[in-house]
Formats: C-alpha cells, structure tokens, sequence
C-alpha cells in the first residue's frame, strides 16, 4: 500500500498511545490529510493527547469497507485549540508505516459506526469534522 488509503466520513478510528502501558481509545474523528498525515480532534483532558506530548508514538487502526489498516507515526499537536472546534485539540500523525491487514481469505464488509444519541454531542462532532477538513485544507491535505 502506497499511502493512506480514503476511508468514510464516520468511520472510527482507534488510538493507541504509549506511557504507562499502552492505552487504546475510540477516535470519532479523523480525517485523511495527504498520503501520510491524518489530522484527529481529542478532547483537552483527554489521557492520550498527554501521553503523545510526553511521547508521540502512536498507531492508529482504521476498518471499513475494504480496508484494514495501521498506521504506526508520530503524533503531534496541530492546532490548540482547533479553530472553529475550540473545545477540541487538533492532532497531526505523520504516517512513517502502514501496516496492511488485508487477506485474500477475508474481506472488511463494514467498520464501526457512531450514532450520537445527545443531539449536542452530534452537533460537536460535526463541528470537529468540519473544523480538521479546514485545517487539513490549510496544510495542503487531502
């Protein structure tokens, strides 16, 4: 695989950091930013933006139809707060690998939705994925 691949809007991503032992959390929002960046919003306590300060390692998994993937980089903080999202803190992962787990013997038919049942939770999230296209726009993504 050559770069990261397009996934759907929606699709959940998983983020693995490391400190304290590693720690993995549903991501609601991630967009792809280029062949190698992806641009996701955390929360400001969010335990994981502080272990990717303290240490940007990360890898983000990605399932949806037709794809299954890890992308193992560096994590960064892109914009604090993000612009139009200020309750949110930009992240920047520079893909350095792209774990394929593709098989001919299986094929991803779907990946894990989000149904935000707080109308204001729903309203947010879609402030945030608006807000990372901006920015991943901004840096010549996408």
């Amino acid at each position: 695989m050559n770069g990261l691949a397009h996934w759907p809007e929606g699709t959940v991503a998983v983020l693995s950091t490391i400190g304290e032992g590693p720690r993995a959390i549903p991501v609601s929002a991630a967009v792809r930013a280029g062949p190698s960046t992806v641009l996701l919003a955390l929360g400001h306590r969010r335990g994981s933006l502080a272990r990717l300060r303290d240490d940007p390692r990360v890898a983000l998994v990605l399932l949806a139809p037709g794809l299954a993937i890890t992308a193992h980089g560096q994590a960064a903080v892109a914009a604090d707060p993000l612009p139009g999202a200020e309750h949110a803190v930009a992240v920047a992962l520079t893909v350095d690998e792209i774990q394929d787990h593709d098989r001919p013997a299986f094929s991803i038919e779907d990946g894990v939705r989000w149904h935000w049942l707080d109308p204001e939770a729903r309203d947010a999230d879609a402030r945030v994925r608006v807000a990372l296209a901006e920015l991943a726009k901004r840096r010549g993504g996408r």
